[in-house]
């Protein structure tokens, strides 16, 4: 995907391009996770569509759930959803840096061998 780092550092156009790239495919990672919460809390607790989102988008951004939980089907979805939450917040961390990281420590790298 990257150039190798004997290939010289890709312009900066193809790095934009891969950066708005990455964005774009950590939006979508976040909407396919938001609409999965949503789900769930609207068929376990039977929550409207907009308390659902709210309680999705709040355990998806990390700061916990708006609504008490009250069956044991919620509860057990809460608890899934937020470890999930926190996984696809480092994948998406993950995807959206790449690009920078890997143009900076190429551009350390290309500075390194010219020494």
């Amino acid at each position: 995907m990257y150039e190798h780092h004997k290939k010289p550092l890709a312009s900066n156009q193809i790095f934009y391009q891969r950066v708005v790239g990455n964005i774009v495919w950590s939006l979508i990672l976040i909407s396919a996770s938001l609409f999965i919460g949503i789900l769930g809390y609207h068929l376990t607790e039977n929550l409207g569509w907009l308390d659902s989102l709210l309680n999705a988008s709040m355990i998806l951004g990390g700061m916990g759930p708006v609504d008490t939980l009250k069956t044991s089907g919620g509860k057990l979805f809460a608890s899934f959803y937020a470890l999930f939450s926190g996984v696809v917040f480092l994948i998406t961390m993950s995807v959206v840096l790449a690009p920078i990281l890997h143009r900076f420590l190429h551009k350390f790298h290309l500075d390194e061998n010219e020494k």
